[in-house]
């Protein structure tokens, strides 16, 4: 059987063509993920790099609940044009306590990678009662109720447990005062506490 031949074969019979890109689809992606479990860059954190705590632990959880991902990326690209305004290009052992990692590509507001401490708790906190009090241009809508939403403390301790299995260093005094330590927080409170802590081990590395 010639190549011509076993092309036209395959070219006819729908069944065996799909086995065959499916097959080359898997060995590619194998190809390129496999290594990344091997590589320190990818798997080990960059130094100074903390789990997250409690009350940021619970922000988290609001910013992927509210769709904050949807609008704001956190995941700053290698290019001149980024790390000028942005900081630091992100880099995969910044985010090795992050599970599912929030990087995504859209950007209908600003990239958050770095955004902690450069705003105040009380800039934070107007913005997400009505952002168009300080960016007149935004079209993020208001998160106002946060403030008068108290965090869920009773689900943090296991969320913690859930986290350290997955290899998050959380020690057992962590999770035991993980409910104490956010009480008579609200999620506003807990939201900010999230943004505040973003990108600050790569901050001011050039």
């Amino acid at each position: 059987m010639n190549f011509t031949s076993a092309h036209t074969i395959i070219e006819r019979n729908i069944g065996l063509l799909m086995v065959l890109v499916i097959l080359v689809i898997s060995v590619g992606g194998l190809v390129e993920i496999v290594p990344l479990y091997f590589q320190k860059s990818t798997t080990q954190p960059v130094a100074g790099l903390k789990p997250y705590t409690a009350i940021q632990l619970a922000g988290r959880d609001i910013y992927v609940r509210e769709g904050c991902g949807n609008c704001h990326s956190q995941m700053i690209r290698p290019f001149r044009a980024e790390t000028e305004r942005y900081g630091h290009y992100s880099v995969a052992g910044e985010f090795v306590y992050d599970h599912p990692f929030l990087w995504g590509s859209k950007r209908t507001g600003p990239d958050l990678a770095r955004v902690g401490r450069r705003y105040s708790d009380e800039w934070h906190r107007l913005h997400l009662i009505n952002p168009r009090d300080l960016v007149p241009e935004s079209n993020m809508p208001a998160y106002a109720w946060l403030q008068n939403a108290a965090v869920d403390a009773a689900v943090l301790p296991a969320k913690m447990r859930a986290l350290r299995s997955v290899g998050v260093p959380y020690a057992d005094a962590d999770i035991d005062a993980a409910a104490q330590s956010v009480k008579g927080k609200t999620e506003m409170d807990a939201l900010i506490a999230y943004l505040q802590g973003l990108g600050l081990v790569l901050r001011n590395v050039k």
